[in-house]
């Protein structure tokens, strides 16, 4: 019994201020993403399994699948990433749209791994595609758009760093040492993904198998200077963003399916995972739809998980989202009911501000009215509505400055569409 009241290893329980904290990141990711022109879509929780296995879409991703055979016989997985069903609905529907199609998605995804800081086996992410467009424009625009989502929740250039790289200079550089087979690259750029965290002794070993030494590769990424970099730079600084962006060859990114521009969001005191990460994935379309659909896409996804953590841990983004979370949990309005025998009335009041937007509440049942007001404090009302004895007259308290006033009943609507609230 103590099992079957626990949540599964993983997965979270979301209680009212989780609820409030989620819905301040989600808000926050849904308001920037529409700022910049991007429009809103979704796709099933659950897809078959051929989707991650065709092309190979992450080999890593494949040994962390939730998959199982469905009552139909069809092997299926709950989606462990938006990319592959982003590719899935273009392919069926691209010629619909204007290019450059700009889409952003948040959703919930699963992945059945090993659990450790900033990583869950359920988690929410934003996900953000811009698709039919090549040009070094749509990746800065995607990198901007990624920089003002993580500035909206209050961090600063001292506090993230946008760490970019370009796997077409890998692959000119790699091509130069002797490695051309896609396979090789890809095996090397592994290795290169995992410079930060192994042994130099055990890099020099996989290096080694195919004619590298680490020596040259540590070279390469203190010298190379791929020319995508400075104008990236120069457009995001015409943004006022260029001290978020940063030049590093160590960035690769895993997927199989990156071609070009490709970048990391760290916290600049190195204490988590990534924050956010994508690239440039100029062939899953086409390789995909065997050719059918050849269409350029830049992406980026951001978890909830670890982006929540930091904005716990900095004093200015935590205040900014517990302000939010507060907010969203309070009420505008208590009304109190000093005079029981009016409660018919107190319900048509209720009834006419909730109508007009106004978040309120109210004893259901008969109380001192002195335990109603430690109600309405408890509650985070702004504003105490008095009902009692001088009906049609009421009573308005601002809970906050202590401070009263009377109005007739009839002036009621009036007086709340001029209320001036935080929005929840």
């Amino acid at each position: 019994m103590e099992i079957l009241m626990q949540a599964l290893p993983g997965f979270r329980d979301f209680f009212p201020a989780d609820c409030a904290r989620r819905n301040y990141i989600t808000g926050t990711w849904r308001r920037v993403a529409q700022t910049f022109g991007f429009q809103e879509y979704d796709g099933p929780t659950l897809e078959a399994m051929e989707l991650y296995r065709k092309k190979n879409s992450g080999g890593e991703i494949l040994g962390q699948l939730f998959s199982f055979t469905d009552k139909g016989e069809r092997e299926v997985a709950l989606r462990p990433e938006m990319t592959p069903t982003l590719a899935r609905l273009l392919i069926a529907k691209v010629r619909d749209f204007r290019k450059p199609i700009k889409w952003f998605s948040i959703a919930p995804f699963f992945r059945y791994e090993k659990q450790q800081s900033g990583r869950l086996r359920e988690f929410l992410q934003l996900n953000c595609d811009l698709v039919g467009d090549a040009s070094l424009g749509a990746d800065a625009e995607m990198i901007a758009l990624l920089i003002e989502t993580m500035r909206a929740f209050g961090l600063t250039a001292e506090d993230i760093v946008v760490r970019v790289s370009d796997r077409r200079a890998w692959t000119d550089f790699l091509t130069s040492e002797g490695v051309i087979e896609v396979a090789a690259v890809r095996e090397v750029l592994a290795i290169i993904d995992k410079l930060e965290r192994e042994s130099r002794e055990s890099l020099e070993i996989k290096l080694a198998v195919f004619g590298l030494k680490l020596a040259t590769i540590e070279d390469f990424i203190a010298s190379a200077q791929p020319d995508f970099f400075t104008a990236l730079k120069t457009n995001l600084e015409a943004r006022g963003l260029g001290d978020f962006c940063e030049l590093d060859l160590r960035i690769v990114r895993g997927l199989a399916y990156y071609t070009g521009t490709v970048f990391e969001v760290f916290d600049r005191r190195k204490e988590r995972r990534a924050l956010a990460g994508g690239g440039r994935f100029d062939r899953l379309l086409f390789d995909l739809s065997d050719g059918k659909t050849d269409l350029s896409a830049i992406g980026f996804g951001i978890g909830d998980v670890v982006l929540g953590d930091l904005l716990e841990s900095i004093p200015t983004t935590k205040a900014l989202m517990d302000a939010s979370i507060a907010q969203q949990l309070a009420c505008d309005i208590f009304i109190v009911i000093a005079d029981e025998s009016r409660r018919p009335e107190a319900l048509g009041v209720i009834g006419l501000l909730r109508a007009q937007g106004r978040r309120v509440n109210y004893s259901l049942s008969a109380d001192k009215v002195a335990r109603q007001f430690k109600d309405a404090n408890a509650s985070g009302a702004m504003i105490a509505v008095v009902i009692g004895e001088e009906w049609p007259l009421v009573k308005i308290k601002d809970l906050k400055s202590r401070t009263e006033s009377t109005w007739d009943q009839a002036a009621l609507a009036d007086w709340s569409a001029n209320l001036q609230t935080p929005a929840p």
